[in-house]
């Protein structure tokens, strides 16, 4: 029994030793970010060269003011190609539902314009403030539109009491 326990205490005891050296001998890297949390790293940062598109917008945001409540807007952002290359859209993403988008899909020639459209629902009273990302195949870096504005609801007219 004596040298049961004892056999058990030396077989724990390796045990013991063996983790702790493979504890020691896993070094933790320093270019390892904690678990848990996805970073994205900005355009800018993977290519610091990366320049801006050349689509030049006549205005990236754009201000409806009040609307009426159930009735659609839509506002065209237009631009021109300022660059010496031939630029394609490749992608325009509204930042919810809400807003439908529509843009050109042909290649834009330098000096030559295009438009971005974006339509609002406006389903909700109360403020907005969307974005719309536009991705063009000349650079990394995206063109982001903002339109925003206030749906309010329409005014009913009281309703006459009837009489009898």
């Amino acid at each position: 029994m004596k040298s049961l326990k004892l056999s058990l205490f030396a077989v724990a005891g390796a045990l013991f030793l063996s983790f702790s050296a493979n504890a020691q001998q896993v070094t933790p890297k320093k270019d390892i970010k904690p678990t848990g949390t996805a970073v994205k790293p900005a355009a800018a940062a993977v290519n610091p060269d990366a320049k801006p598109t050349g689509l030049t917008f006549k205005e990236d945001t754009f201000s409806f003011g009040d609307i009426e409540k159930g009735k659609p807007v839509s506002h065209e952002f237009t631009f021109k190609n300022t660059s010496k290359q031939t630029i394609l859209i490749t992608n325009v993403k509204a930042s919810c539902g809400c807003t439908a988008t529509n843009y050109t899909k042909t290649p834009i020639k330098p000096g030559e314009s295009g438009n971005v459209t974006a339509t609002y629902n406006a389903a909700n009273p109360g403020s907005f403030n969307k974005s719309i990302t536009v991705t063009a195949n000349d650079t990394e870096l995206n063109k982001v539109l903002t339109i925003k504005g206030k749906v309010i609801a329409p005014e009913t007219a009281p309703v006459p009491a009837t009489q009898n």
